[in-house]
């Protein structure tokens, strides 16, 4: 007789990746937008299309080595167990977020500068390489919003408090979220929403204070220490680990480290960049006219009562008087 075995899985998280240029519908959020819509738009969405999710080398082998699963989906990736499948409490699992489209940063906030990857050699002679301004994503620092009974997990943390100083920095203001529309000194800004009411974007806070090894000079203030599994073009590194002492919903195992039996689903949210839309004859190039503020990109509705802009570039507007300074992001509409 044939010998059978089966082998119970449980998803052990999932992780969406949820970008609002795809998801918005002009100036309306994604989630402001009809229940049907939004369930709609879902359905029809895809982050593979801008996004490749990579677990790092240590990652698979830690899954190899507990008969684990990792799938990527169109909302992100999820990561199952066996129900049985005991997870050490110091695990962690990393995954690496790179481009996988090349106008990925014309429409996404916080890309608009370069993020160069900056080698120093240790007393040692080791190499270390650090990523500038590179987020680092953890369920142990996320942060959450309550959308009536609802609770939503955010991989980026809690905005940080204070005026910020460059271009498309997201900053609180009491109770309301704003964005720079140019850099400091003398920064413009427009009002995004209520916070209660907006997701927890990727932003400027989620780059962590880098502290370098005693002896290497010239690391980045904020960003990563790329692990040697880490790629060159990474745009984000996600970090999860089994429990979180002060919220017990970012946790993803029960304290025998067993995978528990309701998983965790963590968001990460992209924000959409806004720009001023100006508007030039086709004939000549001559402006003729321009809004008074920013307008977000989207795929789906405009926000306006003109034609909205492509994707195909956003022009940098810098004083001319400080070079180095940006006044303004412009997207140029022919008409």
């Amino acid at each position: 007789m044939a010998e059978r075995t089966s082998l119970r899985y449980r998803r052990l998280f999932e992780v969406r990746l949820l970008h609002h240029y795809w998801l918005d519908d002009g100036a309306t959020t994604f989630e402001s937008i009809d229940d049907q819509v939004r369930s709609q738009r879902l359905l029809r969405y895809d982050a593979r299309q801008f996004l490749t999710t990579t677990p790092s080398a240590s990652t698979r082998a830690m899954l190899d080595g507990l008969g684990g699963i990792w799938r990527i989906t169109g909302l992100g990736f999820v990561v199952a167990l066996p129900h049985d499948a005991v997870v050490a409490a110091d695990s962690r699992f990393e995954f690496f977020l790179t481009p996988a489209a090349g106008d990925l940063a014309i429409y996404t906030v916080l890309s608009l500068r370069p993020r160069p990857v900056v080698a120093l050699v240790d007393p040692s002679g080791k190499t270390l390489r650090f990523k500038d301004r590179t987020p680092v994503l953890s369920n142990l620092t996320g942060a959450v919003r309550m959308w009536g009974p609802d609770k939503h997990l955010f991989l980026s943390s809690e905005y940080p408090s204070g005026a910020g100083d460059s271009i498309e920095e997201l900053v609180t203001s009491g109770s309301q979220l704003r964005q720079l529309t140019s850099d400091q000194p003398g920064a413009t800004s427009q009002q995004l929403g209520a916070l209660a009411e907006l997701p927890v974007y990727l932003h400027q806070g989620d780059a962590p204070v880098i502290v370098p090894p005693p002896g290497v000079a010239g690391a980045p203030e904020r960003g990563v220490e790329l692990t040697a599994e880490a790629p060159n073009d990474v745009l984000a590194v996600i970090r999860l680990s089994p429990r979180r002492a002060d919220d017990d919903d970012f946790s993803f195992t029960d304290a025998n480290g067993l995978p528990r039996t309701a998983f965790p689903v963590f968001e990460v949210h992209l924000k959409n960049r806004s720009t001023i839309w100006r508007y030039r004859k086709k004939s000549d190039g001559s402006i003729v006219s321009t809004e008074a503020q920013p307008r977000p990109l989207t795929y789906f509705g405009n926000d306006g009562t003109k034609c909205k802009p492509s994707t195909d570039g956003v022009v940098v507007d810098r004083d001319p008087n400080s070079p180095e300074r940006v006044a303004q992001l412009v997207s140029e509409i022919f008409v």
